[in-house]
């Protein structure tokens, strides 16, 4: 499998070079005689890249089950009695398999895109040439810096070191790979983009390609993101599911300038404008991306995500720098061609609300960037390092976030160009109205809606934050429901359908719009979710049998605790009682686990989910007397978070279909529908 593997590679790799090489060429002489011909060729073989690092991929994993320990990699993630499907995961699970897995999913997204460029061929044609050369930089990553297919030196040994504890739990069979889509997708907006701004692109027909491109890379990471953040809640064992960790943000700040570009590039489509502003965000896109996985790989870090220091990261700093020079060499030359069609007619306006928008999340971009690379600045220029944690971030991310929320429930309001005061008065008065009744309710009744929100006593300043969030939240939800009612009720007095069926119809006719407000109703649910951390609470004590602990209206008795044993682990865990008033409710059972491979420990806690409050309780280890210590968390509104993250993954597929054709139907009056027929007819 090694020599099969190591074959594909070397032999995709050739294939990248000479794809790359040709389509140059065919590119800079268009008018000679065999100059499709070379295009085409350099296409074909781009194509054949796929089937290559595929085969490549497929001899890693089936090395994996066959528990082929001559290949160093294996021996160090994987082992005999590693369950199945984390076999599988031993292609991701370490660096040379990553980088692999990188490969495959660029060369899968390079091989749809080489399918369909008969929509543009000669856009597709430079889009191509510009991903061969980033497929060039990571096959010659695993064939020459991260071969997956190194052997093993030294005695053979009879089993492998096992895959990390951490990664051996369901989800992250399915987070990497969408977290990496997310990441390696970028690839393809900024192929677009680089390519029509060397051919100095005629029209917008290269921004509408390029924003399904990202609307489908973007709906990848907001998946890859969010389950990373359900793994963090559910297996670190910490009670969060948010630490503002250096990989962490490694992910987030992609996300937040593709989010951004998703709303500016409304004004390039609808007004020919942020021109240039746009063509640097797709870029940023992708330099990111890169960024973050410099940061993974690089060493340079410390975090739980991050792999163990290697080499490579001077390839990618090499890789960085090379792509930020050609990007601004070609800006430099090209740029004049990206003169925006229109100004900025009004500040009450529809442009200026995506302006505002784009300035704040480049601002929350810029704060992330400069707390995760702070330590390692502090320790070039001090000698020392300094880290920042949570208070850094949220000093600047809560007040954007809100101020995020506010022109979210603003945006439909508005029109393009300018917009009466008289209008937005109009539109914005009840659903403000409501909004605030709701937050009034919860500031004012803490003994009882305040309590099903996690809200602290008012003169509190998360006490604040959680209420702005809550009226903010209110406050789009109404104004994405009006915007469904408004168009609702036109169709209905037009076609005579309920309301419900006139609002699907609706969201059929236009589901970018439609699919982007549901986007909007997801984020909303996700807010509502990160309020309630204003009143989390956490407890930890030393339980022996029918031992006692208090947390909320909780009560938590130690029924008993035990171990367990199997060819892959060890576990200690305890039987928890959990009593609400005087009532058994339900039996937990936190866990600690040791895995024999790689002789590493980790926690399993069990979460009792609700939509109000989760319970989570961890097993910390044993005291002196074999006791288990056990920490207890109490978390309000978490669950909303996952909810939310299920709507806005939803709206992003609704927002990628084609709009329905328009029907055009007449609404016969009751009275005429059993009339004869006139003569003639």
């Amino acid at each position: 499998m090694a020599f099969i593997g190591n074959f594909a590679l070397l032999l995709a790799f050739a294939l990248s070079v000479y794809c790359f090489g040709a389509g140059v060429l065919a590119l800079l002489s268009p008018d000679e005689p065999n100059s499709q011909r070379l295009s085409e060729t350099a296409r074909r073989a781009g194509i054949v890249v796929f089937g290559a690092v595929f085969l490549a991929a497929v001899a890693l994993v089936v090395s994996a089950f066959r528990d082929d320990f001559t290949i160093a990699y294996i021996f160090h993630h994987s082992n005999r009695d590693l369950p199945t499907p984390y076999k599988f995961a031993t292609l991701w699970s370490g660096q040379e398999g990553s980088i692999l897995f990188w490969c495959l999913l660029l060369s899968a997204y390079a091989f749809v895109l080489r399918l369909r460029y008969k929509t543009d061929p000669r856009l597709f044609a430079y889009a191509s040439v510009v991903v061969a050369g980033v497929q060039i930089f990571f096959l010659a990553l695993v064939n020459f810096a991260a071969n997956p297919f190194g052997l093993l030196e030294g005695p053979l040994r009879p089993d492998g070191s096992g895959l990390n504890p951490l990664l051996q739990y369901p989800e992250m069979v399915i987070h990497p790979p969408m977290l990496y889509m997310g990441y390696v997708g970028f690839t393809v907006p900024f192929a677009f983009a680089l390519g029509a701004l060397i051919m100095k692109y005629p029209g917008e027909k290269w921004i509408h390609i390029t924003r399904r491109w990202t609307m489908v890379t973007w709906g990848f990471l907001t998946c890859g993101i969010f389950l990373g953040s359900h793994w963090a809640y559910s297996v670190l064992g910490w009670g969060g599911y948010w630490g503002w960790d250096p990989v962490e943000n490694a992910s987030l700040m992609p996300w937040l300038v593709g989010t951004a570009f998703l709303h500016s590039v409304m004004m390039q489509e609808k007004r020919g404008m942020l021109k240039v502003w746009n063509m640097w965000l797709v870029f940023a896109c992708f330099w990111l991306a890169i960024l973050g996985t410099f940061l993974t790989r690089s060493g340079i870090i410390s975090s739980v995500h991050a792999f163990a220091q290697s080499s490579i990261g001077s390839w990618f700093a090499w890789f960085l720098g090379i792509t930020f020079a050609v990007f601004v060499f070609f800006f430099v030359l090209n740029h004049k061609h990206l003169r925006s069609d229109n100004k900025l007619e009004g500040m009450i306006s529809r442009e200026s609300s995506f302006l505002f928008n784009n300035l704040l999340f480049l601002l929350l971009t810029l704060d992330v960037l400069w707390g995760t690379w702070f330590p390692k600045i502090s320790e070039l220029v001090q000698g020392n390092k300094v880290t920042v944690g949570a208070p850094f971030y949220n000093r600047v991310a809560i007040p954007v976030a809100l101020i995020l929320l506010l022109l979210t429930a603003l945006g439909p309001l508005l029109a393009w160009r300018k917009t009466s005061l008289e209008s937005l008065k109009r539109n914005f008065t009840w659903p403000f109205t409501v909004a605030l009744i709701i937050a009034l309710f919860v500031m004012l009744t803490p003994t009882s809606w305040g309590s099903i929100f996690g809200l602290k006593p008012w003169h509190d300043v998360s006490y604040f934050y959680s209420l702005m969030t809550i009226f903010l939240s209110a406050l789009v939800a109404f104004t994405v429901g009006s915007e469904f009612y408004r168009g609702g009720r036109v169709i209905a007095e037009k076609t005579g359908q309920g309301m419900f069926a006139s609002m699907v119809q609706l969201t059929h006719r236009n589901t970018r719009r439609y699919g982007g407000y549901i986007v909007h109703f997801g984020v909303v649910l996700v807010m509502i979710g990160f309020s309630g951390s204003a009143l989390n609470q956490d407890k930890e004590a030393e339980l022996g049998y029918g031992d006692h602990m208090q947390i909320g209206s909780y009560d938590l008795v130690c029924r008993s605790y035990t171990q367990d044993d199997n060819a892959n682990q060890e576990t200690e865990w305890a039987l928890m009682d959990v009593y609400q008033n005087g009532q058994l409710v339900r039996t937990m059972t936190p866990q600690r686990i040791f895995y024999k491979a790689s002789q590493q420990a980790s926690t399993k806690p069990d979460i009792d989910q609700g939509f109000k409050e989760d319970l989570y309780l961890v097993y910390e280890g044993q005291n002196d007397k074999g006791q288990p210590v056990i920490k207890a968390h109490l978390n309000p509104m978490v669950i909303w978070i996952w909810i939310g993250a299920w709507v806005m993954i939803i709206g992003t597929g609704l927002a990628l279909v084609e709009n329905a054709p328009v029907p055009v139907t007449v609404r016969v009056p009751r009275m005429m529908e059993h009339a004869a027929p006139v003569a003639g007819d």
